[in-house]
């Protein structure tokens, strides 16, 4: 649906679950007017001001990524075929870009990774596969998770991004 953006040398990769119906039309990621991510970006100083859904082609010069888990399926998560998600494939373009850090914007591709119940996955920074990246999980940025909608963890992580400090 997307083009990942995952060069080598990112201190940063988010991952979604899939690219919403929106985001897969406009062909850009996080696309829809009432998705937070770009304005969460620049409020937890990811970017040096708001930068709008066209303008994601432009992180990796900040040391950001991004991919999606489902990279053939498009629309809300209740919503994707139930073999959307492509565990190994993103797995594999992880560990081959080996970002500092990987970051998922939702519970549900967290829990597809981890192989744990939504439930048991807190927010903030999580223990992952060892041949993987530190994992920090993220509330959703959806409008349709208004109802879990946390500024903090973002916000903490994004201080730990301008630290500039190992994960």
């Amino acid at each position: 649906m997307l083009p990942d953006v995952l060069p080598a040398g990112l201190r940063l990769v988010f991952c979604g679950s899939a690219p919403g119906a929106v985001s897969a039309a406009r062909g850009a990621y996080y696309a829809h007017p009432g998705n937070r991510f770009w304005p969460i970006l620049a409020e937890a100083g990811f970017t040096p001001s708001r930068w709008t859904p066209r303008d994601f082609p432009r992180l990796p010069i900040l040391g950001i990524g991004l991919t999606d888990l489902a990279k053939h399926a498009s629309g809300n998560d209740a919503d994707l075929p139930v073999d959307a998600y492509d565990v190994p494939g993103l797995c594999q373009r992880i560990r081959a870009a080996a970002p500092v850090m990987l970051a998922f914007t939702a519970k549900a591709p967290a829990s597809a990774v981890l192989g744990r119940k939504t439930a048991a996955i807190g927010y903030g920074r999580v223990e992952g596969p060892p041949d993987m990246p530190p994992i920090w999980v993220l509330p959703s940025t959806s409008g349709s998770g208004v109802r879990h909608w946390d500024p903090r963890p973002w916000l903490a992580l994004g201080a730990w991004f301008r630290s500039g400090g190992p994960a």
